[in-house]
């Protein structure tokens, strides 16, 4: 894939017969020689030359595209374009209809609220202008380029495999990023005990260990807002750059992309000891021991709620109470308005916050 960068203006000046540039889904294609090949006639191409052809070549009704036209339109590719935007209140929300503007045309914008919804399969063979789903796709960062605006959109707009995806494809690495569900309780739930059992030795009180744990329970129910909202979701103020769309795939965005894939919805053990080991000892710092201890069994438990319920909400009929409204809730964040319904076991930071997703109830 070429790795040049064009601005829309730069684009804007081949327009002519001699030098005839278009832009589809954020893709400069040089057609100039493609012209008179044009089943439609070159005065058709020349009329968009020098501009974006994405939505004149969705109208179907007018002039539809065959499979084979969009395959060849790889051979013309010579870069991406790249446009520089400054993030005001008008721009913000043109960003944001454009972005659902992708989800909407996914069948899974109308049905992710069904009681037996089930998300259609990607091809994976025509699906390849962002990612390749047939090949590893961490590798695929090294040798692609995309402009900010085309990742955002196009990790947020979620595929479906029926096996779960290549992540690095290296034989070590690759099992590390696969974790079954029941991992999570089997590893931290012993460890959990041993923090209240560590408290209530200090201090032998049982309320005082119970307030403590739900202490930390609440704790992390904030905490599983802010970085859901501040960190994995950090699009505006993402800098334009491989290197920070590569991590912001490996943290959240390969779960937007693949939101279906089921050995990658609860968080790999080895990732979750670096993840919390700084927040463990930052309780240590700023706490008694018989403090730290029960507050970090509760945010631990906690944590272990929220891995569980997120696998129950993806992968699971769930039962009436509660969790048929947060799985609507949760799909709702996928496959309508990622920007909103941050909360996973519950909507209560998001009504705090003013981050509620409106869904479709039925």
């Amino acid at each position: 894939m070429p790795d040049r960068i064009y601005s829309l203006k730069e684009v804007s000046k081949h327009c002519k017969e001699s030098s005839c540039w278009v832009v589809y889904r954020e893709k400069v294609y040089d057609v100039s020689v493609f012209l008179r090949d044009h089943p439609g006639g070159e005065d058709l191409i020349l009329e968009y030359g020098g501009k974006d052809v994405t939505a004149v070549m969705r109208e179907t009704e007018s002039h539809e595209h065959s499979d084979a036209a969009y395959d060849m339109m790889a051979d013309y590719c010579i870069g991406t374009l790249g446009q520089p935007r400054h993030f005001n209140d008008k721009t913000r929300e043109e960003l944001h209809r454009q972005r659902i503007a992708v989800l909407e045309q996914e069948s899974e914008f109308n049905t992710y609220a069904q009681d037996n919804f089930a998300p259609a399969v990607t091809n994976a063979a025509k699906d390849t202008a962002f990612l390749d789903l047939r090949r590893a796709l961490i590798p695929q960062f090294f040798h692609t380029q995309f402009t900010r605006e085309f990742y955002l959109e196009q990790v947020h707009k979620p595929r479906y495999l029926p096996t779960p995806a290549i992540f690095f494809g290296h034989p070590l690495l690759e099992p590390l990023t696969k974790t079954k569900w029941y991992v999570v309780p089997t590893l931290w739930i012993p460890f959990v005990l041993y923090q209240l059992y560590q408290c209530h030795s200090i201090w032998p009180s049982l309320s005082i260990t119970a307030g403590l744990f739900a202490s930390g329970v609440f704790i992390w129910s904030l905490l599983e807002y802010l970085l859901h909202r501040c960190l994995f979701h950090f699009d505006d103020h993402l800098p334009d750059a491989q290197w920070a769309f590569l991590l912001h795939f490996t943290l959240h965005g390969f779960h937007h992309f693949l939101p279906m894939d089921s050995l990658r919805l609860v968080v790999p053990p080895a990732l979750f000891v670096i993840l919390a080991y700084p927040w463990i000892q930052l309780a240590h710092v700023l706490f008694p021991p018989w403090m730290a201890h029960g507050i970090i069994a509760g945010g631990v438990f906690g944590y272990i709620l929220y891995d569980m319920t997120h696998y129950y909400l993806h992968h699971s009929k769930v039962i009436s109470f509660h969790f048929k409204e947060m799985k609507k809730y949760h799909l709702a964040h996928h496959y309508k308005d990622f920007e909103a319904g941050y909360g996973i076991t519950s909507k209560f930071w998001d009504t705090v916050f003013g981050t509620t997703l409106e869904y479709n109830q039925n």
